[in-house]
């Protein structure tokens, strides 16, 4: 059993008359130890499909399953129940709560998931070097900072899977090469991530490589 599964996944977006197809059928597979690395041009459907698969976005046509259960078509309640037991996410935009500090974004997410540990917060601000900077506010933080508490947050609940979209978009080498260690050390766990990136460096270290174009699966 796969950790995720994406079945014949579409998805239609529409302004007016005039009809988007983000998704076109695709279908991949993540498993535990495992890093998969999503890359194609802006526009190809990547960040579409990571929402597909964590439960934040429905598909129109085909499903996911989540370690055997399905996902797709479930009240948003249950949705929601999967995602929090399952994933850990880091989006583009950040995924910190301004009026909240590094320590208490990473304890709410942790309350969230039904997973409070006090012990695990400082271990997390050690392991991405933001120890002193556990009171800080999100706008406080320089861009590797706040990459480094956002992925830190996605950590919180240590999820089976962790989802990444462009982690390492708007960061120096440095902090690339920090975020990519954490990666890695993920999979000699045995956890599962799924990455969207344009970095090769990033992707070169992936187990597969999956390109996407047109919201198809580019085999090139």
């Amino acid at each position: 059993m796969h950790a995720l599964e994406a079945h014949e996944l579409y998805r239609f977006f529409h302004i007016g008359d005039d009809e988007t197809a983000a998704l076109r059928g695709i279908s991949f597979h993540l498993s535990a130890g495992e890093i998969v690395a999503l890359v194609g041009p802006s526009g190809s459907g990547k960040s579409t499909l990571l929402s597909c698969v964590t439960g934040l976005d429905e598909p129109d046509g085909g499903h996911v399953e989540v370690a055997g259960m399905r996902l797709t078509r479930r009240s948003e309640t249950e949705r929601t129940r999967i995602r929090a037991a399952n994933f850990g996410i880091l989006p583009q935009s950040g995924n910190l709560f301004g009026h909240l500090n590094v320590e208490q974004n990473l304890r709410l997410q942790m309350q969230l998931a039904g997973k409070p540990n006090e012990i695990r917060i400082g271990a997390l601000l050690e392991s991405v070097d933001l120890q002193h900077r556990a009171r800080a506010f999100p706008t406080e933080l320089s861009g590797g900072e706040t990459a480094r508490a956002g992925l830190a947050v996605a950590l919180a609940s240590d999820p089976p899977i962790l989802v990444a979209d462009e982690p390492t978009a708007e960061v120096d080498r440095d902090t690339e090469l920090r975020l990519i260690a954490h990666f890695e050390a993920r999979r000699r766990a045995g956890l599962a991530t799924l990455l969207a990136t344009h970095s090769q460096a990033l992707a070169h270290r992936a187990d597969r490589i999956i390109g996407l174009k047109d919201g198809r699966i580019d085999d090139e």
